[in-house]
């Protein structure tokens, strides 16, 4: 098969899966994830159930492929927050500050209590860690944060302080959650 063929077949076949998958976030956002069926997402989309199956085999493997893309959106955010050119103290913040932020806007929500333990999550949880592990260790070298504690340790630091936005009330006390993280990880003196 020339590959010209091969890539449009490809392209089609991800457009499908992407609009089945918006599709379906759509009509959890408007009904609530119990109210969504296999046929009311074939409906919507525009295409048949039989096609429907041949992607997905029911509305949780949808979620599911839905938030493993999400999560992926947030992490390529956040590297290309950690790949900037500023120090690493701004860096860390803004990384903290999307990560809690997202958090925040994100709590409490139906589909969220029921993907929290998917492996897409555990994988995303470790790759965030590993970036701002990065940037930390990069920022002890420079004496803008703690070399007394390894990064590791500060990473894990970083991420269950920053956790504690979903129970916060508004973006304003997320901030500050964030400077108070912050404050903890930089170099004493």
């Amino acid at each position: 098969m020339p590959k010209l063929w091969t890539d449009s077949i490809e392209a089609h076949r991800r457009a499908v899966a992407d609009a089945i998958l918006d599709t379906t976030a759509a009509l959890v956002a408007e009904h609530g994830i119990t109210a969504v069926s296999m046929s009311s997402v074939a409906d919507r989309a525009g295409i048949g159930r039989a096609t429907l199956y041949k992607y997905f085999s029911d509305v949780e493997q949808i979620l599911s492929a839905w938030h493993e893309r999400q999560v992926g959106v947030h992490l390529a955010r956040l590297a290309e927050l950690r790949n900037q050119s500023s120090a690493p103290p701004e860096r860390l913040e803004a990384m903290l500050e999307t990560y809690a932020l997202g958090i925040h806007e994100h709590r409490d929500t139906e589909v969220g209590a029921a993907l929290h333990r998917a492996e897409h999550v555990v994988r995303g949880h470790r790759e965030l860690a590993g970036l701002i592990r990065e940037v930390l260790a990069e920022g002890a070298g420079t004496g803008h944060f703690r070399s007394d504690i390894g990064a590791e340790e500060l990473a894990t630091y970083c991420m269950h302080a920053v956790g504690a936005a979903s129970h916060l009330p508004s973006k304003a006390a997320v901030r500050r959650l964030v400077k108070v993280t912050l404050a903890g990880v930089r170099a004493p003196g």
